[in-house]
């Protein structure tokens, strides 16, 4: 570990928070819900999204403890509830409500959830945070290598998202509708296991 910046935690945070984060994942589900948007309210989008999600991710590496326990909530109560707010959209998407809102309220809502919280900034990102700050414990190197990776990620997350639309002159109209279906798919299988982490924590924290 070095005085200023330990690469070591830099790599296992960039790492693991990329495969939680998953940035070419959230492709399918930000198109679903934008894709028939203009190229400059997706772009709009992606970019409130990551920083909503950065805000959210930074918060609880500064606070996340704190908070936590200040409210008295566990990591399996966040599980549950991004789960059941994660399942909600997937119903939508798959049943295809999703995609008639008025314009309007989606700029606003889809941006911030579930795109920014809690599909990006969700409870395994969240948990995974409180843990590399931990793991800090107090060097201020370990704690530079912990916010540029949260940053680093970001920054992939907003790339994925930012330049999607290649994607979109490629599925058309109907590849548009068929993401949604998948993504749906995908997002109420993420949603049940996060339900079931949280009954898991729950059981073993009893």
């Amino acid at each position: 570990m070095t005085e200023f910046f330990s690469v070591t935690l830099f790599l296992e945070a960039s790492i693991t928070l990329l495969v939680i984060m998953d940035p070419p994942g959230t492709v399918p589900v930000f198109l679903s819900l934008v894709g028939r948007k203009t190229p400059s309210a997706r772009a709009k989008a992606a970019r409130q999204a990551v920083l909503v999600s950065l805000l959210v991710v930074t918060l609880f590496a500064v606070a996340g403890e704190f908070i936590l326990v200040y409210l008295g909530i566990g990591i399996p109560a966040l599980q549950g509830a991004g789960g059941l707010l994660l399942l909600l959209v997937a119903l939508d998407l798959l049943t295809g409500k999703g995609t008639s809102q008025p314009e309007a309220a989606e700029d606003v809502n889809v941006a911030l959830v579930p795109l920014g919280t809690p599909l990006l900034a969700g409870p395994g990102a969240i948990a995974a945070t409180i843990v590399f700050v931990r793991e800090a414990q107090g060097h201020v190197g370990s704690y530079v290598a912990l916010g540029a990776a949260i940053v680093a990620v970001h920054l992939v997350l907003w790339g994925c998202m930012r330049y999607s639309g290649v994607l979109i002159r490629v599925v058309r109209e109907s590849g548009i509708t068929l993401l949604a279906k998948v993504a749906g798919l995908l997002l109420a299988a993420i949603a049940v296991d996060l339900v079931a982490d949280s009954i898991r924590g729950f059981i073993e924290g009893a």
